[in-house]
């Protein structure tokens, strides 16, 4: 019995009295934060999509769209379910393949087309969401 007096019976009234208290509780939440929420999800134009920080191979680059043009379609003629992007840098136009969400992925699809693409390389940088067959 002193042990339900001495600790059991103080820790009792403690909790009912702190589950009393919370009842009066309100919550004020700062606009900002929601704005941020907002904010890192929204749709950056040209994207058209969601984006994720992943991988793309840049297969190409030259002042000539039609180069570009060529090394697009001769890729999509070996690799169809991979998207390609062809983005003008001026004075560049660039040819970017892939959404990869590991650098392993895109390193393999570097590897396949080295033999047409011999300066590919693999970049990092936001991508959509891949694609899922």
């Amino acid at each position: 019995m002193t042990m339900f007096k001495t600790f059991i019976l103080p820790t009792a009234l403690v909790l009912t009295s702190f589950v009393h208290a919370q009842k009066g509780v309100k919550l004020h939440k700062d606009e900002r934060i929601q704005a941020l929420i907002q904010q890192r999800g929204a749709i950056v134009p040209p994207a058209t999509s969601p984006q994720i920080v992943g991988y793309r191979v840049q297969l190409a680059f030259d002042s000539n769209k039609k180069v570009i043009d060529e090394a697009r379609l001769k890729f999509l003629n070996n690799y169809p379910k991979i998207d390609t992007y062809v983005i003008f840098n001026s004075p560049h136009f660039l040819l970017k393949v892939g959404d990869f969400r590991t650098k392993e992925e895109a390193e393999k699809v570097r590897e396949a087309v080295m033999r047409d693409h011999p300066t590919s390389f693999v970049i990092k940088e936001s991508i959509n969401l891949p694609r899922v067959d």
